[in-house]
This record gives structure tokens, sequence and C-alpha cells, in this order.
């Protein structure tokens, strides 16, 4: 007979690649791990894995099993989610993928009214620019900030936000005037990628108004940009959330506040195949509400397209 925790095992393995890996992610020893690898072979009478020094590779029967066994532990989950979504409190440990950027704003200033509203759940966030596998990581949601790839997740979009052109005062007062948008090209503009960059302008009823350049410096974090800019390093786009702030301080001017420039849009990510749970639901309304209040990225919205 298969066992439960003999598939969520070896699912982990599969996904993995990797015992070791697996045990971490799992949070179990990995002689564990290990020994239900090995129970489950001999249930199956077939060796599911090869192994080597280095590696570790599916066998056609572990492929074969590690479709059976995702669809099986899939179909568990979707009905624990369920029935807990229906009867059960939120509760249990909630983990989230999330950008620094966002962590430091606006989900910095609505956990603390969580917490206190759901304290069953136990947040656990994970602060990363980099793209994760929700599966593979156990991540129940992720946030993610600009274009969303192609995937079989659910994105629910919570918000927009403008990019602002900033600079210092002492920056924009020791340099040329800037009028129009082309004038920024005599500037050290600061950007987000190694790559040529195009900005956009608009003034309301107005045309198009493009600039394409190389950074002067490249900074992927707009956190480390806001520090640059305040530090009189050149001009860059902050998302208005990081600039009001700092504008209202006296640290920071919005440069060419005539025009509109960029907006981005945050979604909330989760597995397609799973039904919501109860902490999920209440974690992602939580968010759309707090931004939708007038939290630090204005006006917030529902989309239930799959990306």
């Amino acid at each position: 007979m298969l066992e439960l925790h003999e598939l969520r095992a070896f699912s982990r393995i599969a996904d993995l690649g990797s015992i070791s890996g697996a045990a971490r992610a799992l949070g179990l020893p990995k002689s564990s791990l290990s020994r239900s690898l090995a129970k489950l072979e001999a249930s199956v009478g077939a060796a599911l894995v090869e192994r080597s020094t280095r590696h570790l590779r599916l066998t056609d029967a572990g492929h074969l099993l590690q479709r059976h066994a995702r669809r099986i532990l899939d179909d568990v989950g979707e009905a624990e989610n369920a029935i807990g979504g229906l009867v059960g409190k939120p509760r249990g440990d909630l983990r989230v993928s999330v950008p620094f950027t966002f962590a430091a704003g606006p989900l910095a200033s609505m956990l603390p009214g969580f917490v206190l509203r759901y304290p069953e759940v136990r947040v656990v966030l994970s602060v990363s620019n980099r793209q994760i596998d929700l599966l593979a990581e156990e991540a129940d949601i992720a946030i993610r900030i600009g274009p969303l790839p192609d995937s079989e997740l659910i994105a629910r979009r919570l918000a927009s936000f403008s990019l602002w052109p900033c600079a210092s005062p002492r920056y924009l007062a020791n340099g040329p005037a800037i009028e129009q948008p082309t004038d920024l090209l005599q500037h050290r503009l600061i950007a987000h990628a190694d790559r040529r960059q195009r900005w956009a302008f608009r003034k309301a009823g107005g045309a198009l108004h493009d600039i394409e350049f190389e950074a002067g410096t490249v900074v992927p974090e707009p956190d480390v940009v806001r520090t640059m800019l305040v530090g009189h390093a050149g001009i860059g786009l902050l998302p208005d959330f990081h600039a009001e702030a700092e504008i209202a301080a006296g640290r920071l001017l919005r440069v060419l506040p005539a025009f509109d420039c960029s907006s981005v849009d945050v979604h909330a990510l989760y597995p397609s195949h799973r039904s919501l749970s109860a902490k999920v639901r209440v974690f992602i309304d939580s968010l759309v509400a707090h931004l939708g209040r007038g939290g630090p990225l204005g006006s917030a919205g529902d989309a239930g397209a799959a990306t």
C-alpha cells in the first residue's frame, strides 16, 4: 500500500532532484527521506531513482509515479483547503515570497493589523527579488511586481503604482535645467537593469515622449536607488510610495511633475490547482483592503485571470 507521507517525500525529492534538498525543504532528517524512498520502491516493486555521487535521476517508473503522486497530493491538499475554508479558522503557517521593496513598504504597514486579527496564522516571509517555484519551495503566495511570465498560477492584481523620476535638490541645482523629457539625457541616469533603457512620459491629454539611453549606473533594488538619489548621485525612477516621504522631507524632488511616467502592477500569485485556503484568502483580502484604503500603493483592484 502507498503511504501518503512516502508519496510526499518522493514528490519533493523528484521536484528538487536531491534527497538532501528535499530533507531541508521538509525539515526532516536525510535518513528519514532515504528510508521513505526505499519503502516506496519496495511497495511499487521498482526503482524510482538512479543515484550517483553527485546526481539523482528519475527512472521511467519514477517519472510515471511523479505524475500520479503530484495529482494525489494536490487532490488531498485541495480537499483539506476546501474543508478548512468552510469550517475552519485561518490558521497554520502562511509562507509568502515577496520582493524587498514591497516587504519594506506596503506589506510592513499591513502586517501588524493582520497578525493581531488572525493570531493563529503564522506568517513566514521569504524576502527575495528572484523568481521562485511555488510548488518546489512550498510557498503559499508570491507577491510579484511588474510583468508576469506565463505560468499555471492564478494572479490576483493587488494594486498599481507609479514610477516617478526623482533627484536631490542639490543635484538638480548643479546640473542643466530639465523642462522636457529629452533634457534628462544631459544627466546621470540610474536604471534598474543593465540593458538599454526606455522611459516613456506623457502629459495629460498630450503626446507620448520617449527617451532611450544607456544607464550611467545600474542598481536593481529601488531602496538602494533611493539612497543614491538622496546622496546626489543622479536621477532615477522610484515607486511613488518610496518617493513620497523623501519628497515631503525635502530630500528629493520629483522631476518633470507635469508628466506621467510608467505605472507597474502588483499581483499575488498562488497555484491554480488548489482551492484557496482560509489563511491565503484572508491574507490576500487584507492586503487588497489595506491598499484600497489608501495604503502605500494607492488604489487596489482584483483580477482572477490565470497567467
